[in-house]
């Protein structure tokens, strides 16, 4: 029986033991996209106070976005010279990418309306600094959209800005500042997101933990299962000002003319059922002696099946199976209940392995499978006639509801 959209609630099995049990979870047409990203962090700067989080946060981005589908290329406390090699080498990369990502942890400034990203080798100690020694945001903005679609800019650069000063100070320069300059979108392809730490012309926070509060809450939504990117960066901007105490507002620009879910997954995807070996499972018994069966003739093939239908756990009772009479399972967790009753409560853990919880968390069953008695027999029915493969396997209502089931199949769904 095929099931409808959220989570299959409590038709999918779970990975037990040596099972391998997989599910094909699918990013948004990620045999056809590609995707590219650059991703930069610098911490160890020589002219200035070393900060604590911009190489831990780019490292886990570009760790995150290669789970995500990304070709990731991504360069770490890097000078003037090697922020341009990179920055070269992404643009050859990027060149007719469906989404070409940017994310940068680290000094940043503007002056007069133009930011830039600062090298751990810069020192601004005079005018000619900024085009010497700095990086423009422009330039990167540029290489990334030259024949791609979607474009994606994070910047966690606005941080307290002693180099700054510096140049404010002793350059003269009118204007600097450590806050970034809102960036203008242009038209083309399927639109541009850019997302600032912090609101323009503010301060963001280094943190104080593991991340930034910025970084910290863009890897906890960024590849949250089917959620839009947009919808992702409210959940960020939310993140960000409650840790914050209301002191950082991430600003985020957004022209996009698509939606754009860099996580999709397929709940409707098939079950891909591997038998490796036969686990144990509750309230199955050991692997048998087989000696004797195979001196009876048996086949191989046989003797495996039979010593996985030795590890399908039994009910306490082999009273026949009524969809609405109490039954004795031997679960204290579904004891005296009725399929009918149980079909209608909650499922114990994820139907699907890493599920998020808002998907699954607190449905009942039914409402995900429209489950009346017609359709549930023929669920039924194929558990009966797959029972070595699933049977044994571990299941959101106790395994012994889907060993119920089979049974009460067997004496046709009465």
């Amino acid at each position: 029986m095929r099931c409808d959209l959220i989570a299959r609630c409590c038709g999918l099995f779970r990975v037990a033991g040596f099972v391998a049990l997989a599910l094909l979870l699918t990013l948004t047409a990620a045999s056809a996209e590609r995707r590219v990203a650059l991703v930069l962090g610098n911490s160890q700067y020589q002219h200035a106070a070393p900060l604590a989080n911009p190489v831990r946060d780019a490292q886990a981005i570009a760790e995150r976005l290669t789970k995500l589908d990304f070709e990731v290329v991504s360069g770490f406390d890097l000078t003037k010279p090697q922020t341009q090699a990179t920055i070269a080498r992404f643009a050859k990369q990027v060149r007719g990418a469906d989404i070409a990502l940017f994310f940068y942890a680290g000094h940043g400034l503007q002056v007069s309306g133009k930011n830039y990203l600062i090298p751990v080798d810069a020192a601004l100690e005079d005018e000619t600094s900024l085009d010497v020694e700095a990086v423009s945001v422009d330039f990167v903005l540029r290489q990334m959209s030259r024949e791609t679609s979607i474009r994606l800019v994070f910047l966690d650069a606005c941080r307290d800005n002693p180099l700054a000063e510096v140049l404010a100070k002793t350059a003269g320069v009118n204007g600097a500042s450590s806050g970034l300059a809102e960036i203008p979108i242009k038209n083309g392809g399927a639109g541009t997101l850019v997302a600032f730490a912090a609101s323009p012309n503010q301060l963001a926070y280094d943190g104080s933990g593991e991340h930034s509060p910025f970084a910290s809450a863009l890897l906890q939504h960024i590849g949250e299962s089917n959620v839009s990117i947009t919808e992702a960066m409210n959940r960020v901007t939310s993140d960000v000002f409650k840790a914050t105490a209301g002191k950082q507002r991430p600003w985020i620009n957004v022209s996009l003319t698509t939606e754009v879910v860099l996580h999709k997954v397929d709940l409707n995807a098939p079950l891909i059922v591997g038998e490796a070996s036969a686990p144990p499972t509750e309230g199955g018994s050991g692997a048998s002696n087989t000696g004797a069966a195979g001196a009876s003739g048996q086949s191989d093939d046989q003797l495996a099946l039979d010593v996985l239908r030795q590890k399908i756990p039994r009910l306490a009772s082999d009273a026949p199976i009524f969809f609405d009479h109490p039954i004795d399972f031997g679960d204290p967790a579904i004891d005296g209940k009725s399929i009918a009753e149980l079909i209608r409560s909650k499922p114990l853990f994820s139907p699907v392995e890493g599920l998020d919880k808002s998907v699954w968390e607190g449905k009942h069953c039914d409402g995900c499978h429209e489950w009346d008695e017609a359709r549930l027999c023929e669920q039924a029915k194929n558990f009966a006639a797959n029972d070595a493969s699933v049977l044994r396997l571990q299941h959101p209502l106790g395994t012994r509801f889907k060993v119920a089931l089979a049974k009460w199949a067997q004496g046709g769904c009465k």
